[in-house]
């Protein structure tokens, strides 16, 4: 294994190349309480096999609940004396621990990481509270809503799915399927592993080394599908005798790697993310026509190495949607044909350089920032370039940016609530 020179980013960190395949990331931090573990695996709910979506995120629940050397309870037994912690997801699995127990939470990680058993009365409880929780979320309008609204951008693609899947695909998933994701798909090759806390480098390489010596290469993943439709004026309603109507709207985003991405964030700051009161659609839409408490815009938060979403949310009475779809649309287009104030502009950059290093005190948030530097391929410095951007953006950068990426005249609708399918694809086309 070899490492990379020493730089001196917000995160400085140290880079490996694990001899069974693996990256490892490791920022130091002498005297950190907490060390944070993650490993990414590249992949996800995009290879869930069809007619059993849902099992990457089952298979990365699971992991953890028993391994070769450890029954789900000696695993707990183990993390509760140390203040241990294990997570699993779609794509990976975290943990994190008091920094000078490292050694013993590494051990837990590495077998649940490499050897997971998928006990069956574990497998069969985690389906059966996942059907109960899809079954809930089949009748509820903000999550049918919002799952809509991500087919209607999506189409087809694997990103318009739900990662958990659906109660069709969950009913007839067993053991086996889980094992055999895992064998296929949680391989060296494709996995970033970081790790950030009151560690040495190198003695966690040297250890990570021995853990994985075994662990399968297995193959890399091809280029991502970037195959989506095109943006267009499209609605969907889901029909629900409910006091309130959940609204999203909004088109295809940008990738993370998107030139204009620090100019983007600084824009949502102004138009729908921003603290307080400051934000465009949060001030008209809620506090100035009361139209709800809970309501936001955004594109750059859902960024990836593939296009995110513009997305726009609003809770509120059906008698104010027509209101709420034209405030959306209004705030869109104005934010693309007017230059932001100073003010605005100045209050935006203030947050977000005042407010962004903090967010890199918790370890588990530090690895986290290796492993998005790792998958998108940015530089050591790329907070530092980061916060240089949002610095030297303009109103007229800005306003350029925002013409380029949103898009009011295409855009896609999702209701869910109290309202007519009928009645909401005429306004909507009446508005756009």
């Amino acid at each position: 294994m070899s490492a990379r020179a020493k730089s001196r980013p917000l995160v400085p960190f140290e880079r490996f190349q694990l001899d069974c395949g693996a990256t490892l990331l490791v920022a130091p931090s002498p005297g950190a309480p907490v060390t944070a573990i993650q490993a990414h695996l590249r992949g996800g709910h995009s290879l869930d096999p069809v007619g059993r979506e849902g099992t990457a995120w089952m298979t990365g629940r699971l992991v953890d609940q028993g391994t070769e050397a450890k029954s789900e309870s000696e695993i707990a037994s183990a993390l509760e004396p140390i203040g241990g912690s294990l997570n699993g997801g779609s794509s990976g699995l975290s943990g994190t621990v008091a920094s000078a127990q490292w050694k013993q939470l590494f051990t837990l990680f590495t077998e649940s990481l490499t050897r997971p058993t998928f006990p069956k009365a574990r497998v069969d409880r985690q389906r059966e509270r996942l059907l109960d929780r899809l079954a809930v979320e089949r009748k509820d309008p903000r999550v049918q809503a919002e799952q809509s609204f991500r087919a209607l951008v999506y189409g087809k693609h694997w990103l318009g799915r739900s990662e958990v899947g659906t109660i069709e695909s969950t009913a007839v998933m067993k053991r086996a399927d889980l094992a055999r994701f895992h064998r296929q798909n949680w391989v060296a090759s494709r996995a970033v592993i970081a790790v950030a806390g009151d560690v040495q480098p190198d003695e966690v390489a040297r250890f990570l080394d021995r853990r994985l010596a075994d662990w399968p290469a297995g193959k890399e993943l091809g280029p991502p599908d970037r195959s989506f439709p095109k943006p267009g004026v499209r609605s969907k309603v889901f029909a629900a005798k409910r006091q309130q109507v959940h609204v999203y709207l909004g088109h295809l985003g940008i990738e993370r790697s998107d030139p204009d991405y620090a100019k983007l964030v600084v824009m949502d700051h102004i138009l729908g993310t921003g603290p307080g009161f400051t934000a465009r659609i949060t001030k008209r839409l809620r506090d100035e026509l009361g139209l709800a408490y809970t309501v936001h815009a955004a594109i750059y938060s859902s960024a990836g190495v593939l296009p995110g979403m513009f997305t726009a949310y609003i809770g509120t009475s059906p008698e104010h949607f027509a209101t709420a779809l034209e405030g959306f649309l209004v705030e869109m287009r104005r934010i693309r044909e007017t230059p932001v104030s100073p003010e605005e502009l100045q209050l935006a950059k203030d947050y977000l350089t005042g407010s962004f290093a903090l967010g890199f005190e918790r370890a588990s948030r530090r690895a986290g920032h290796l492993i998005a530097l790792e998958r998108h391929g940015f530089p050591e410095n790329h907070v530092e370039q980061l916060l240089d951007a949002f610095r030297s953006a303009t109103a007229d950068e800005i306003q350029a940016a925002a013409a380029r990426h949103l898009h009011p005249a295409r855009t896609a609708l999702s209701v869910g609530g109290p309202i007519a399918a009928r009645d909401v694809a005429q306004l909507h086309a009446s508005l756009s």
